[in-house]
C-alpha cells in the first residue's frame, strides 16, 4: 500500500518573473522525485515591497518567508533601494509577529544562482550585463541580451536544462563562494539584524532551496 505523503508548504516573494518560474520549476523537480519525503507547495508572490506580501497573508501558525532580491551594483541608488528593502523585511516582521522574514539576495543578480547549477562562478564583475556570457556558456544558449534570456519561453527552455543533481550542485558551488569571500576577509555587512557583502560574487539565495531539499529528504 502506498502511503501518502504529508505536504510542506514554504512562502515567498520575489522581484521578477524568472525567480517566480525558477520556484515553479523546483517544484515540480521536487513533487516528481519519488525519493522525496514530502510533497512541496510553494507560495510565491511577485513583490517587491515585503511589507506588502506580509499585510496580504492570512495566517495563524509561525511562517518563514523568504524574500528573493538583488543587490544590483554599488551605486548609490542601488545601496539605497537595498536597505530599503531591508527595512521592510524588518517593519514586517514587526507588524506581524508571527512571521520570520529571511534575507535571499543575489549580488549582482539571480543569474548568478542560474549560473551555478552548471559551473564554477567566481568571477567578480563591473556590470550585471555582464552575466549573459555566463548564462549562454552554462546553458549553450546564444541570447543577444539578458532581456532574450528572460522572456518566458526561453527562460522555461533553460529551467528544463536543470536537474536536482544540478540544484544540488548550484547549493555547493553558492556556499564555497560564501566560505571564499570569508577566508578572504571581505566585510560581512550588518544592517537591521541582515547580512551580506557588497562584493560580488555573493548571493544567499541557496539557503531557501538547501532547507526545502532537507526538509524533504532530497539533499
Amino acid at each position: 500500500m502506498t502511503v501518502k505523503k504529508t505536504n510542506r508548504k514554504y512562502y515567498f516573494s520575489v522581484e521578477g518573473e524568472t525567480e517566480k518560474w525558477y520556484l515553479d520549476w523546483i517544484k515540480q523537480l521536487m513533487n516528481n522525485d519519488p525519493s522525496a519525503a514530502h510533497t512541496v507547495t510553494i507560495d510565491c508572490k511577485k513583490e517587491k515591497n515585503p511589507l506588502k506580501r506580509a499585510k496580504s497573508l492570512t495566517i495563524l501558525d509561525k511562517t518563514v518567508i523568504t524574500h528573493w532580491f538583488d543587490y544590483e551594483s554599488d551605486e548609490d541608488v542601488h545601496v539605497r533601494q537595498f536597505k530599503e528593502t531591508l527595512d521592510a523585511l524588518k517593519e514586517s516582521t514587526t507588524f506581524k509577529k508571527q512571521i520570520k522574514y529571511n534575507l535571499g539576495y543575489s549580488n549582482f543578480t539571480f543569474e548568478l544562482w542560474m549560473i551555478l547549477h552548471k559551473r564554477d562562478y567566481n568571477a567578480a564583475l563591473a556590470h550585471r550585463r555582464q552575466y549573459l556570457l555566463g548564462i549562454n556558456s552554462a546553458f549553450g544558449e546564444n541570447f543577444a541580451e539578458l532581456s532574450d534570456y528572460k522572456e518566458e519561453a526561453s527562460f522555461k527552455r533553460v529551467l528544463r536544462k536543470i536537474s536536482l543533481d544540478d540544484v544540488r550542485s548550484a547549493i555547493v558551488r553558492a556556499k564555497g563562494i560564501m566560505k571564499r569571500n570569508e577566508e578572504a576577509g571581505l566585510i560581512l555587512h550588518q544592517y537591521k539584524g541582515y547580512k551580506y557583502y557588497k562584493e560580488n560574487p555573493s548571493l544567499l539565495v541557496h539557503e531557501s532551496i538547501e532547507n526545502m531539499l532537507k526538509d524533504c529528504g532530497l539533499f
